[in-house]
């Protein structure tokens, strides 16, 4: 199935009304501590692009590498049209550069992992709390002394599926608890949302954690000024102010199916 088709499966899929609040979540991949920076430039580029929209950004967890990139994050986004807008985001993020730490001058390539969940009002079914297992832990972070001396950090494991999340940046138990619940719900939603769609339209699956991690849909090229998607086979360059959130122009080519040619 090619981008178009995929693009009108997608309305088929989506009488969705589109939600206003969503969960983006970035994972290192391959690259070791060069794919954390680029998970990390990844989530800096999202929230600047967030700050230029007037979204409201917060930072669900954060898991850091020595070098200060992210191995994982997870995030909680609200704002006008934002699923709508995100929603391409999705897939494998791949970045050609020469690492800071390369002696010889020769390019690297590594990759990142974007998700993007909707968080829907409307809740499809229920979970059986027999199915989850809850684990707490001290947070480390932003909230005062009281975050570190107790146990306010939640893991949430979906035993059936194993799929697990955390909450860590809420003041309470409670609601990191009620937090890690609404991306858990999010994402198991997403499962079945898409168990749904291969079953009567064979769109792939869309979401790391839940499906196909390899797909390649963008590649950021340092050396060459470039940012091509290879869905559309579009370009762009001045990848710097790209990084710094204009990502404007390639949202809108997403959204519209514009094509070009692939560099």
């Amino acid at each position: 199935m090619d981008w178009q088709e995929w693009k009108k499966s997608q309305k088929n899929v989506e009488t969705e009304e589109f939600p206003n609040e969503i969960v983006l979540e970035v994972r290192a991949g391959a690259g070791g501590d060069e794919a954390s920076l680029f998970a990390w430039e990844l989530a800096h580029m999202y929230e600047l692009f967030s700050t230029i929209q007037g979204w409201q950004w917060k930072t669900n967890y954060e898991s850091k590498s020595e070098l200060g990139g992210y191995k994982e994050a997870s995030f909680e986004i609200k704002g006008r049209d934002i699923y709508k807008m995100m929603r391409y985001e999705t897939g494998v993020h791949r970045v050609q550069r020469i690492p800071a730490t390369e002696k010889n001058g020769r390019v690297h390539t590594s990759t990142a992992s974007v998700a993007v969940l909707p968080i829907k009002k409307r809740i499809l079914f229920e979970i059986n709390p027999a199915d989850l297992e809850m684990e707490y832990s001290r947070s480390g972070g932003k909230g005062g002394q009281n975050v570190n001396k107790v146990e306010t950090a939640v893991r949430l494991i979906h035993k059936p599926t194993g799929i697990d999340v955390r909450s860590t940046n809420e003041r309470s138990q409670l609601a990191n608890r009620e937090k890690a619940m609404v991306i858990l719900t999010a994402k198991l939603q997403q499962l079945e949302e898409e168990k749904e769609a291969k079953k009567y339209a064979g769109v792939r699956k869309d979401q790391i954690g839940t499906g196909d991690r390899s797909e390649k849909i963008r590649t950021y090229n340092f050396s060459q000024d470039r940012v091509t998607d290879h869905r559309i086979k579009k370009s762009w360059h001045n990848l710097p102010r790209i990084m710094e959130g204009e990502i404007g122009e390639i949202i809108k080519a997403l959204e519209s199916g514009e094509t070009g040619d692939e560099e």
